[in-house]
């Protein structure tokens, strides 16, 4: 059997701070890597004429989930049969990445998703509790809902089958894009796995930037975003899938 094709994609806005060393580390694993410069308004963006990778620049920041319907688009298109997805700010280790590739060898899931919960090391970082509380709430709901046994919803260390992404239709533009995907993933009968990852938090300070900042305000979107696409895969769906599902959550 041949060894996958796999493209490496990484979102980045305003990562001057770790964008270089992050670049040099993962080339040392992966020849093929796609940047998606959401916008930078640092010096990120003068720094990757440095590195060989190939670079999806938006004028103006549009949002992480954008980013990522970027990379899918860009690895369909070159007809990749992987897409492994990771951060830049030195959260991600890039030296899981070959993890990720025997993994996706093996042929057995279509999404490999990176969990910083799975055997969690004692000695690892410590999240801010209010993110690490927003997480556990909607993974145990995305859990209940869809028949899933994630530990962990929102990593972006993931690994994607391209082939079948084909057959999810993601719009969500911003850090709501997990709760799109785990429900248009059940949707669309994905085989779905986690791999243990490192936990790391190197900046408990970094923010989400406007309303998202308020903690209560991001529970209530992830949750409207989730309710909503519940309701509009209903029909490929487990019945408990909309069991108790907010009539007011203002799906259009």
């Amino acid at each position: 059997m041949r060894s996958p094709s796999v493209l490496i994609a990484i979102p980045v806005y305003n990562e001057e701070k770790y964008v270089c060393r992050v670049l040099a580390h993962v080339l040392e694993y992966a020849d093929d890597v796609l940047v998606i410069d959401d916008g930078s308004t640092d010096r990120t963006t003068a720094a990757l004429p440095k590195f060989p990778v190939d670079v999806i620049r938006h004028a103006v920041n549009r949002g992480y989930g954008r980013s990522m319907r970027d990379a899918f688009d860009w690895a369909r298109m070159r007809r990749y049969d992987w897409v492994i997805t990771m951060d830049c700010d030195e959260q991600h280790e890039p030296a899981a990445i070959p993890m990720f590739v025997e993994a996706a060898r093996r042929d057995t899931l279509d999404v490999i998703s990176g969990s910083r919960y799975l055997d969690l090391d004692p000695s690892s970082d410590s999240p801010p509790p209010e993110r690490r509380s927003i997480n556990k709430v909607i993974t145990e709901e995305i859990n209940r809902r869809l028949g899933l046994n994630l530990s962990d919803s929102f990593c972006g260390f993931k690994a994607y089958r391209v082939d079948a992404l084909r057959r999810l239709r993601l719009t969500e533009d911003g850090y709501a894009f997990p709760m799109q995907f785990w429900v248009q993933a059940v949707a669309a009968a994905l085989r779905i796995g986690e791999v243990p990852v490192k936990l790391i938090y190197n900046d408990p300070n970094r923010t989400f930037g406007g309303p998202l900042n308020d903690a209560e305000t991001r529970l209530r979107h992830y949750r409207q975003v989730l309710h909503c696409e519940l309701e509009r895969c209903a029909p490929r769906l487990p019945p408990e899938a909309l069991t108790d599902v907010d009539a007011g959550c203002g799906c259009g």
